[in-house]
């Protein structure tokens, strides 16, 4: 019996659920690096206590002052379920949080060993995430088309005029020719400062008001995001992208082809995935935590790939005396 058939997702949402507890007190306080290092460390406990033997796959890039735990080839699990990659973000938009803006969260996936391709060590991808109205059809020369000419073939499946569609784009001087592009057709742009992995959640969600996600982004989020996508039925393009010249020359080094275009099978290349997302702030997908004395409420999403399960859990959590005290001496 394959040992993932068991839903590790309703296990994974504790780990998002304590990141996000960890992390959320920080709200609007303008400090990204502590609620993220918060956020970390409960997210490790949390791990910790999940019935798998576990190997972080990829980590996102920053670190803060301080190298943080979950790093690439950590072990985590308690060393007694299957084995899997895992691939986290405790704060998937930690600015924004620092800041009391709408859209932080906190991620999971996990997938069988061996499963979940690697960009190492490339840091940014070229992405384009699309729901599972477009899915099939999406081919690789979209990636490099005029996004005027996507743009056309997102419509079309979706049966609406152009000026209907809505692109999730990071707010970022590199994305400007393509925001100017996308405008240029009559689509509409949604323009964020971070929140790359719910960026790209929206556009694989059907219903969602982002019907596609393009530019760059981080390589890590982007592993992470394929989990999602990949569970939710739509499909992401992607390839590693190099920052500048001294980059390209290093990931050229290391044997990374910046001309292969990924699909979401090509990075998650199993069914069997696991992903797990608690809202921090609330955001257009999952409301944030509401902290009432010593409890808490979360709503958080957990996708199952093999059967395209999405589930929304709404919890509530009685606050240990010496969390909230410890919580209450930071605030």
């Amino acid at each position: 019996m394959n040992e993932l058939q068991r839903n590790l997702g309703l296990d994974l949402v504790r780990v998002t659920e304590a990141a996000a507890l960890a992390g959320g007190r920080w709200m609007g306080k303008g400090d990204p690096d502590t609620p993220e290092e918060d956020a970390t460390n409960a997210m490790l406990e949390a791990l910790d206590n999940l019935n798998m033997d576990g190997e972080i796959a990829v980590a996102e890039t920053w670190a803060g002052e301080h190298a943080l735990p979950l790093v690439a080839k950590t072990r985590v699990g308690n060393g007694k379920g299957p084995a899997v990659d895992v691939v986290v973000d405790p704060i998937d938009g930690r600015k924004l949080l620092a800041a009391g803006q709408h859209g932080a969260i906190s991620v999971a996936a996990v997938a069988p060993r061996g499963t979940l391709w690697s960009p190492h060590p490339a840091k940014y991808m070229e992405k384009l995430v699309v729901d599972r109205d477009v899915a099939q059809a999406l081919v690789p020369e979209c990636l490099d088309a005029p996004a005027a000419w996507t743009l056309a073939l997102i419509a079309r499946m979706k049966k609406v005029p152009v000026d209907r569609i809505v692109v999730f784009v990071l707010d970022r001087p590199r994305h400007q020719a393509l925001i100017d592009e996308i405008r240029a057709t009559g689509a509409r742009v949604v323009l964020r400062s971070e929140g790359d992995i719910a960026g790209a959640l929206k556009a694989a969600t059907v219903g969602t008001m982002v019907d596609a996600m393009m530019g760059v982004g981080g390589a890590a989020e982007g592993v992470i995001s394929a989990c999602a996508v990949r569970a939710l039925g739509g499909a992401m393009l992607a390839r590693p992208a190099a920052r500048d010249e001294a980059d390209r020359v290093a990931l050229a080094a290391a044997g990374v082809d910046l001309k292969r275009i990924l699909s979401v099978d090509d990075i998650v290349q199993s069914e069997e995935v696991f992903f797990a997302a608690t809202g921090v702030t609330d955001g257009s997908l999952l409301r944030g935590i509401q902290f009432d004395g010593d409890r808490a409420n979360t709503e958080s999403m957990v996708l199952r790939g093999h059967t395209r399960t999405r589930r929304l859990i709404y919890s509530e959590h009685v606050l240990e005396y010496r969390q909230i005290e410890r919580n209450e001496t930071a605030l």
